[in-house]
């Protein structure tokens, strides 16, 4: 069988134009239709993966074409799970096709209509009644396109959607197809989490106005206890507009407004962001209101954008918001839940954030990928701290069009996230590698570059820069991560081994860089309910002995003054393709997959509580000390 159709595909593409990439909001002059729900699917002929396209099935009902055996499939979801067979859906490789019907109220002619996809891994290509709406090629990022011209209004509206979860060696993340001798496609990768793939987050339509609020771009700064609101504000349509910028704060009060679309308010006494446990009111957000009117003074367009005011400040000892010194204790996390896989699903999120609530976190890392945009508003209402991380995950293939690709993916994530306070770092990928260390340094001077020229006001980071892979382009970053696996993956069994290991190894990257370090991953493969005494690798007492040696070496770490932040590895168990060395996926977590608690959460309860008092003098919950024995 012939690879080529695989690699054909890949360069199939619409234009997919670069504009603003605000969440949808409803307000006076949107409106908005969910397309989640249940849609017709469809896998590709695996030794044909062009032939939908080829044969335009796109201007077809799919359940009228003979080759294809079209089933139901939810969306927001990884269809991975959803079947019964393994090769063919849950390790499919190449394109499957979505479609549905859907109706434009007949209120809708004369605005403006747009198809917003949340994400879809990871290329997909769509249709509107058999008309090319718009094209994308990276997971995990949302992308939209005006349909106002393919839509019917009034009457049935068919949407197709073919997605493409193929990797090649110049896409993000990268990937590369290996033919077995049964003749089945495989899709071969360095990242270690499952390649779920589909349309996991929502869809929706929605409208704007002829003239609408196209961007918000917003900078917050403080002096004291004053806070500055620094925006600016994209439109689309006429330039016959006057403008209205409110800022209203939680009890819908009006303090601060300017009638520029370029501006700063002024807020005295304002109520800052706080990270979770810094502040008796973490995640504070106010509302940016900003309105469009005509020369009639008639409201043409509204939009809503949440802002929390904070500063973030770095230098070669430490990072700190509003002024005060921050220290990360959280965790690397996936999107990952049982059938679901990747998909959006709100009770889990809800759940996941109570969990961090209750572990007395403050900070996690969206590991290898961005997280869903309802993930994102969570952690900026609670106060979650973030390490928001492009899906570089594991490259190798340094510069070329990767590299392109790379800094493509950051600068869709710095657009989507730009404004959130929770987001205080940008990572460019986790556990980059390459043979040259020529090409690795050029490589990571220019996305750094790039990224800086995106933002200045957060320090960047890549996950792992501590000499596995070589510290090529360890100069250019602001905050050294890294990910340490001592007593598993080295010195396995060796807890006595631990303290040591990481200290020189932090110490090292302190001597060579002088720069902030944080551990971003560490942990030990445990499966729940095994207990063996003494501890013994893969037990619940393994991996509670294993972090208590790890918290040893992060208190002398910090101690010398520039230790930043721990993230255990993970938060949750995981998916991964099959191997020997994985008992149903990555077992890390300190919960399982299904959000129960191993041994190592309470341990770690404990931890993170005890930093909350010493740094932050918070009170721990009155649960941490059970009673045991009376005088």
């Amino acid at each position: 069988m012939s690879l080529l159709p695989y690699l054909a595909y890949l360069i199939i593409s619409f234009a997919y134009t670069e504009a603003g990439i605000l969440y949808p909001r409803v307000s006076e002059t949107r409106e908005q239709i969910s397309l989640d729900g249940i849609w017709n699917f469809a896998l590709t002929d695996p030794t044909n993966a062009t032939k939908g396209h080829a044969e335009g099935w796109y201007l077809r009902d799919l359940r009228a074409v003979d080759s294809l055996d079209v089933t139901l499939m939810p969306v927001p979801s990884s269809y991975n799970d959803i079947g019964t067979d393994g090769f063919g859906l849950r390790d499919h490789v190449g394109p499957v096709w979505y479609q549905r019907s859907f109706i434009v109220p007949t209120s809708w002619t004369g605005r403006r209509v747009w198809i917003r996809f949340s994400a879809a891994n990871y290329a997909a290509d769509v249709w509107i009644n058999g008309e090319a709406a718009v094209s994308h090629s990276i997971g995990h990022l949302p992308f939209q396109a005006e349909v106002t011209s393919l839509v019917n209004y009034g009457s049935r509206s068919t949407i197709t959607v073919s997605v493409n979860n193929t990797m090649s060696d110049t896409t993000i993340p990268e990937g590369s197809i290996q033919e077995l001798n049964s003749g089945r496609i495989k899709q071969e990768h360095k990242f270690d989490y499952f390649n779920y793939a589909g349309i996991d987050r929502p869809v929706v339509l929605y409208t704007t106005p002829s003239t609408y609020i196209d961007d918000i771009s917003v900078v917050t700064d403080v002096d004291g206890i004053n806070g500055f609101v620094n925006y600016t504000v994209t439109v689309e349509g006429s330039d016959d507009v006057t403008a209205r910028i409110g800022l209203v704060d939680k009890d819908g009060n009006e303090v601060a407004t300017d009638t520029v679309l370029e501006g700063s308010l002024f807020i005295p006494d304002a109520n800052l962001w706080w990270p979770y446990l810094m502040d008796p009111n973490p995640g504070y957000l106010y509302s940016l209101e900003v309105q469009l009117f005509d020369t009639f003074g008639t409201l043409l367009d509204k939009y809503e954008q949440p802002v929390g005011i904070r500063t973030i400040f770095w230098d070669s000892d430490s990072v700190k918001i509003n002024n005060r010194s921050i220290y990360l204790r959280g965790f690397g996390r996936h999107e990952d839940s049982d059938i679901r896989g990747k998909g959006l699903d709100l009770p889990l999120i809800i759940r996941d954030h109570n969990l961090i609530k209750w572990i007395g976190a403050n900070a996690y890392r969206t590991s290898n990928y961005p997280y869903a945009e309802e993930i994102m508003d969570l952690a900026d209402q609670l106060g979650i701290m973030i390490i928001n991380e492009c899906p570089a995950a594991s490259i190798r293939n340094l510069g070329g069009e990767l590299l392109e690709n790379h800094k493509q993916s950051l600068t869709e994530m710095y657009n989507r996230d730009k404004n959130r306070p929770s987001v205080i770092m940008w990572s460019a990928g986790n556990e980059p590698g390459n043979s040259s260390a020529q090409t690795t340094d050029d490589h990571f001077r220019e996305v750094f570059a790039h990224i800086h020229s995106l933002d200045s006001t957060r320090p960047v980071t890549v996950i792992n820069f501590n000499g596995r892979h070589g510290n090529e382009g360890g100069e250019y970053i602001d905050i050294i991560g890294v990910n340490y696996f001592s007593g598993w993956s080295v010195d396995v069994g060796k807890l006595d081994a631990v303290v040591n290991n990481v200290l020189k190894g932090a110490q090292h990257l302190r001597s060579e860089f002088n720069k902030p370090i944080m551990i971003t991953e560490y942990g030990t493969d445990t499966l729940e309910g095994l207990h063996m005494l003494p501890s013994f690798i893969w037990t619940e007492e393994y991996q509670t002995e294993l972090i208590s040696r790890f918290f040893q070496a992060f208190d002398q770490l910090r101690s010398e003054g520039y230790f930043i932040g721990e993230m255990i590895w993970s938060f949750a168990d995981f998916k991964t393709d099959q191997g020997i060395n994985r008992v149903g996926g990555n077992r890390k977590g300190i919960f399982t997959r299904n959000r129960e608690p191993k041994a190592s959460a309470h341990l770690l309860r404990k931890r993170y509580w005890a930093l909350a008092e010493l740094l932050d003098g918070v009170e721990p919950p009155a649960d941490m000390n059970e009673y045991i024995i009376g005088n």
